[in-house]
């Protein structure tokens, strides 16, 4: 993907490196001349979309990165300080859900299978992971590098939020919650950092095949839908789930100075057509 954006020299970190979307946005900054940080918990995973980067000519650094590790996230500034310099741009990329906070059933109903895991059976430390990798994970970054961005010009956050957002889908009652908390975080920072300069937004993504969610929404063959996948479908008005690179635009445009300076608090859809769609 192409687009005539420049974040020449601006330091941009992007925690979840390491997933498919996160390393799209990761490439596409460096692309456009961006100095970039890779964080995430997978170095190896990191690393590999760093090596990517250099070697198409950019500039990029992986680090191995706890986001639920405030003291670990603070020496990754220091190193991320050292490499590359003081953050412009911070991307809070990780996240993700969890089979043990999920359930078998969309509906509850009096005459279940006994091996059913219903709402009832939602395990109470899957639950925490899930609101703790999602909220916390994006909290805490922000405490540890949105330091340096206090005062500097063009600073700013994006989020990565969800469809989860702004309407609950069935199942993961713990990811849709802690993405509508990442929607109204993205809020609250946009006003608490108004008076520094530093501007808050969010994406938040349509349907997109990821390695979390593939067997959510193919058979094993990861070519026939599932009837999960198969409603998402029928629901997305485009008929087709998206693709990485589809998110880039949006994130640059709410990243660029240029072209959003006045743009704060704003939770972007990049869905296809879901979040408007009404079934009917």
């Amino acid at each position: 993907m192409s687009l005539e954006v420049s974040f020449k020299d601006k330091v941009v970190v992007v925690t979840g490196a390491g997933g498919v979307i996160c390393a799209e946005l990761a490439k596409e900054f460096a692309k456009a001349g961006a100095k970039v940080a890779l964080l995430d918990l997978n170095l190896e995973a990191a690393q590999t979309y760093a090596d990517e980067i250099t070697e198409a000519g950019g500039v990029a650094k992986a680090y191995k990165a706890n986001v639920l590790d405030k003291e670990a996230l603070e020496e990754v500034r220091t190193q991320v300080n050292a490499d590359l310099g003081k953050t412009d741009i911070l991307v809070n990329g990780a996240g993700g859900n969890s089979p043990k906070a999920t359930t078998d059933n969309e509906f509850h109903e009096t005459d279940l299978p006994e091996d059913t895991k219903s709402f009832f059976e939602l395990d109470t430390k899957g639950i925490e992971f899930v609101f703790n990798l999602n909220y916390l994970g994006t909290l805490l970054p922000t405490q540890v590098f949105a330091q340096d961005m206090v005062g500097r010009e063009g600073a700013n956050i994006i989020n990565i939020a969800s469809m989860n957002a702004f309407t609950p889908l069935t199942k993961i009652p713990a990811y849709s919650g802690a993405k509508a908390a990442i929607a109204n975080f993205t809020q609250w920072l946009a006003v608490h950092f108004s008076h520094v300069g530093i501007r808050c937004n969010a994406i938040a993504p349509g349907f997109l095949v990821t390695h979390q969610n593939v067997d959510l929404m193919f058979e094993e063959d990861h070519e026939t839908l599932k009837p999960r996948g198969q409603k998402i479908i029928n629901n997305t008005p485009m008929g087709r789930f998206g693709e990485p690179s589809e998110l880039v635009g949006g994130t640059f445009f709410l990243a660029s100075e240029e072209m959003s300076s006045f743009v704060n608090g704003v939770v972007l859809p990049i869905d296809g057509g879901f979040n408007a769609y009404s079934g009917v």
